[in-house]
């Protein structure tokens, strides 16, 4: 069984409250998350430091990506879309912490692509189905050659951090974030679940608990108005 939470995107007082939420009713379950800790919301630097302090795992999402490489890769372009995506709050959040802006990009870098776990498949924004004619089963039990596949398209505008197609049908519950819903939206087609329920524009913060590729409950907490104005 394993929790995982949707785009926090600085909306650090939302996500602690869904975060103690979880754990009153879970105490032991294993936390992670579909990615883009940062920007928008006005809390950057403390979700981030919140994720690293409570052990929770995370996949990259396009924001975190263009923050690291902003810094750590700026001809890239994920940096040059950075000033683009609402940046502005992640910059001033790490203003008063420069010195610790690094260690939080190292840890960034860290997040693995995806998490395929017993219970789902975790990444940012999926698996597109545009993939149908070169994804292979193959892929689904050779991690190394999966990461490989996805990373080699990271750039794609169907690639696991930007797509917003539908997802492919891999024979796992699949659980992305990225593309905005009002609420949790489960896709029986595709055997997807989108839990990014706009956090940072002022909707909620919302969680799935899944075990063994079903959905067993949806936790949320409403946005707090302190992360974004």
């Amino acid at each position: 069984m394993v929790a995982v939470i949707g785009d926090v995107h600085g909306c650090y007082n939302t996500l602690k409250d869904l975060f103690n939420k979880i754990k009153r009713k879970y105490p032991s379950i294993d936390i992670y998350c579909v990615g883009d800790l940062v920007d928008r919301g006005y809390y950057c630097y403390e979700v981030v430091d919140f994720f690293i302090s409570n052990g929770i795992k995370c996949t990259p999402g396009n924001h975190d990506y263009m923050f690291y490489d902003y810094f750590k890769n700026p001809s890239s372009i994920f940096a040059k879309s950075w000033s683009y995506n609402g940046n502005e709050t992640t910059l001033i959040s790490y203003s008063q912490h420069i010195d610790e802006m690094n260690f939080h990009l190292d840890y960034i870098k860290a997040f693995p692509l995806f998490f395929d776990l017993p219970d789902c498949f975790i990444s940012h924004a999926g698996i597109s189905s545009s993939y149908n004619k070169i994804f292979t089963p193959e892929m689904m039990s050779d991690k190394e050659l999966l990461s490989g596949f996805l990373l080699n398209k990271i750039n794609d505008d169907a690639g696991i951090l930007w797509n917003r197609d539908t997802l492919l049908n891999i024979n796992k519950l699949q659980v992305v974030g990225h593309t905005k819903q009002p609420e949790v939206r489960m896709d029986k087609k595709s055997n997807g679940i989108y839990i990014d329920t706009g956090a940072y524009s002022g909707n909620m913060l919302s969680s799935v608990i899944l075990e063994n590729n079903n959905v067993l409950d949806v936790i949320f907490e409403y946005t707090h108005s302190d992360d974004i104005s």
